[in-house]
């Protein structure tokens, strides 16, 4: 990062949570419902003979980024230990999902409070996703944050053009976060066919499952999302559902079928533009200024 600017850089990584290998018969329930889906693609049987949970370096992680003296560091599922990063001179910031998780962010330091939303896309940085989970709407919860904590607030959730910022803003956030309206961008990393999935999405249906990784996150209802919310069977603990579809991921970058692949997108869809990264940002910030003039 530092090779390719002189700013500021940001990174994100997920707080420590419990990495258990799956119950045996909940991975072969997994696998009798996608069996047909994997003959009519001519996909092979998995082969199941080793653990499917790999090790979280979240030490290490820290430790470089400590080391390396990041900028600005941010995390999500819970609080991670955030001492040594502080002292390296980096500005934290921790993700809540409702005003109680906002409170212990506060409680623990953080310089400033990410406030997401039920409308956004990826995963729900909910600390505890099996004590139930928080499906707060952005205009419901940043206010309600911003009334309970003295730091500043950054929503996060169905922002993707210069009307939800300026909203953000009267609701009392110091500025917003934005993700899928960025997707369609040439510089992001994801294939093409999924850009065209989100330009094309629409007003298309998305949906908060853990069909896909285990753990809670909204996407776009896709055939593979769809069959396994209909089966009704218990998936695996985050991240070892990932591991049950991930030769359905593979497929779809072999055969250009966005329909098999994982695609995490938030409820503003419609509003995805496909523009450079940098013009997308000006064109939101002429926007703001406008709405809220």
């Amino acid at each position: 990062m530092r090779e390719l600017t002189a700013h500021p850089f940001a990174v994100n990584v997920f707080a420590a949570q419990e990495r258990a290998e799956p119950d045996p018969a909940v991975v072969d329930a997994v696998d009798a419902v996608l069996a047909p889906l994997r003959r009519e693609l001519g996909l092979p049987e998995p082969v199941r003979d080793g653990p499917l949970v790999p090790p979280y370096p979240l030490d290490d992680l820290l430790e470089v980024v400590a080391a390396e003296r990041v900028p600005v560091f941010s995390f999500t599922f819970g609080i991670p230990p955030f001492e040594a990063i502080r002292e390296a001179g980096a500005r934290i910031l921790g993700t809540a999902t409702s005003v109680a998780e906002a409170a212990e962010l506060e409680q623990a330091g953080v310089d400033a409070i990410v406030a997401q939303g039920s409308e956004a896309g990826g995963h729900r940085g909910t600390f505890d996703p099996g004590a139930g989970l928080p499906l707060v709407g952005t205009l419901a919860l940043v206010p309600q944050v911003v009334d309970r904590v003295d730091v500043p607030v950054i929503a996060a959730g169905g922002i993707a053009d210069g009307r939800g910022v300026a909203a953000a803003l009267v609701l009392g956030a110091e500025g917003a976060q934005i993700g899928t309206a960025f997707l369609p961008c040439p510089e992001t990393g994801i294939p093409d066919m999924y850009k065209r999935a989100v330009l094309e999405a629409g007003d298309a249906e998305t949906v908060v499952s853990s069909s896909q990784t285990g753990r809670p996150a909204r996407m776009i209802r896709t055939p593979l999302v769809g069959e396994l919310e209909r089966s009704g069977v218990p998936f695996a603990p985050y991240p070892a559902q990932g591991a049950l579809v991930y030769d359905f991921w593979l497929a779809a970058a072999e055969l250009d079928r966005a329909e098999l692949r994982l695609l995490l997108a938030g409820q503003a869809t419609a509003l995805a533009r496909s523009l450079p990264a940098g013009e997308l940002v000006a064109a939101i910030a002429a926007e703001t200024t406008a709405a809220l003039a």
